[in-house]
């Protein structure tokens, strides 16, 4: 939310002026559906994980199969816009298609290279660095090092080489979440949505354009870091 409110001073006042004959953007017929089926995905992902104790991944192709259910119901009914116009067929993957092969070899190989790592067994020497400089502080610098390398590997490799958090074992996790996620937006192409994002608006998100108000994710950062301090070491809520 400190983020949040930070970039909105750099937003002019007012609406963003429309161009000439532009008309309004509104959500397609079944648009709201499929926003519906999004947050179901990840839910289903979430409960098959923790209540059938089925991969993640498991719940996520439910969800596309539930989702391309749906697409084929609409594919087979005639749909109107608001202006009385047949609303185009709806592809699904056509969208996946758009997104370029390289960005999707990004995360492909850097997920790779984190299982090759955890198979010969280097991973080993990241779990050493919580006995050495503790818990809290590595978890911290977690957030950092996924701004680098990315939040999805980092996390992966945490997960992977499953070290021991200490006596707060469960506070620790809930940081070391805390700092991936967030940590990986200081960069640009530290977090999958970044990555992403720069793959469909060339020359608008840029490295350049992220870093000039990257300030402002890290004043979240550290004080979500802080935060969560006063909430587990202090008072202990959520413990």
């Amino acid at each position: 939310m400190i983020t949040a409110f930070l970039l909105s001073r750099f937003i002019p006042n007012g609406n963003p002026p429309f161009a000439e004959g532009e008309k309004p953007v509104m959500i397609a017929p079944g648009g709201k559906m499929i926003m519906g089926l999004f947050a179901f995905t990840i839910a289903s992902a979430v409960l098959s994980h923790q209540v059938l104790h089925l991969p993640a991944m498991w719940g996520m192709m439910f969800g596309l199969a539930v989702l391309k259910l749906y697409i084929y119901r609409m594919s087979r009914e005639v749909r109107y816009d608001s202006d009385g116009i047949v609303c185009p067929e709806v592809n699904v993957f056509s969208f996946i298609a758009k997104i370029e092969n390289d960005t999707l070899l990004f995360f492909f190989g850097i997920l790779a290279a984190v299982g090759g790592l955890h198979f010969l067994g280097f991973l080993e020497y990241f779990t050493a660095l919580y006995a050495q400089y503790g818990a809290t502080t590595v978890n911290i610098g977690v957030g950092f090092l996924s701004a680098i390398v990315d939040n999805v590997p980092v996390m992966s490799a945490v997960l992977k080489s499953s070290p021991d958090m200490g006596v707060d074992a469960h506070a620790q996790w809930m940081l070391v979440t805390l700092t991936a996620g967030v940590g990986g937006s200081l960069i640009s192409f530290g977090s999958a949505a970044g990555v992403g994002v720069m793959g469909k608006l060339h020359g608008i998100y840029t490295f350049g354009s992220h870093m000039k108000l990257a300030w402002t994710v890290l004043i979240g950062y550290i004080v979500s870091v802080a935060v969560w301090y006063v909430q587990f070491q202090i008072i202990g809520f959520g413990a």
